[in-house]
C-alpha cells in the first residue's frame, strides 16, 4: 500500500533524486535540473515544516527511495496567511498514472480540512498545454480563476499560459 507520510530532514536528498528524475522531461517540473540545487529542496522544506505541508510516498520495495512528494506552504506577506501557495507535486515517471497524484493531493486536503481550519485556499498554476493535470485537478475540486498569458517558457522556444487555479476548505474558520 502507497500511503503519503509527512516529509522529514533525512528525506531531502530522496526528494532531491526524484525531482532530478522528474525533471528530465520537459513539462516534468517548472524547474530544469540545474535549478533543483539542494539549497531549493532545503527551502520547500523549511516553508513546508513551518507555515505548509509536505507529504511523501516511500518505494514499496526500497526504502531508500521517495516515488511522490506534494508541498505548499504559506506566502510571507501576512496579508496571505489564509492561504497555501506554491504548490508542487512530483510523481517520479515509473509510477505516474497508478493514482499516486490522487492519493497525494487526497491527503493533502484532507489534512487541510482535518487540521488547518485557518486556510481558506490551495492555490496552484498549471501550464495551458497539461489540460490532463488541469481536468485531474478540476476533478478534486480546484477552479480556474483566470489565465496568465504568455507566462511559462515551455522548453521548446515557444510561450503560453500558465492557468492559476484554486481549491477552497469547506471547514475554513478565519
Amino acid at each position: 500500500m502507497l500511503n503519503p507520510r509527512k516529509a522529514r530532514a533525512d528525506d531531502l536528498p530522496k526528494i532531491k533524486l526524484l525531482y532530478l528524475k522528474v525533471s528530465e522531461s520537459i513539462g516534468g517540473l517548472a524547474r530544469t535540473q540545474d535549478e533543483i540545487t539542494d539549497q531549493y529542496i532545503a527551502g520547500n522544506f523549511e516553508n513546508a515544516t513551518y507555515t505548509g505541508i509536505q507529504l511523501v510516498v516511500d518505494h514499496p520495495g526500497n526504502s531508500d527511495e521517495i516515488i511522490a512528494e506534494i508541498h505548499c506552504y504559506k506566502l510571507a506577506p501576512k496579508v496571505f496567511s489564509h492561504l497555501l501557495g506554491e504548490l508542487t507535486i512530483a510523481v517520479h515517471p515509473d509510477f505516474q498514472g497508478k493514482g499516486l497524484g490522487k492519493i497525494l493531493f487526497t491527503a493533502l486536503l484532507e489534512e487541510i480540512k482535518a487540521h488547518r481550519k485557518e486556510i481558506l485556499r490551495v492555490e496552484l498554476i498549471a501550464r495551458e498545454s497539461n489540460q490532463k493535470a488541469i481536468t485531474f485537478y478540476q476533478n478534486l475540486g480546484f477552479k480556474i480563476e483566470g489565465r496568465l498569458e504568455n507566462r511559462m517558457n515551455s522548453g521548446n522556444g515557444s510561450l503560453e499560459a500558465d492557468i492559476p487555479m484554486a481549491w477552497f476548505n469547506p471547514n475554513f474558520k478565519p
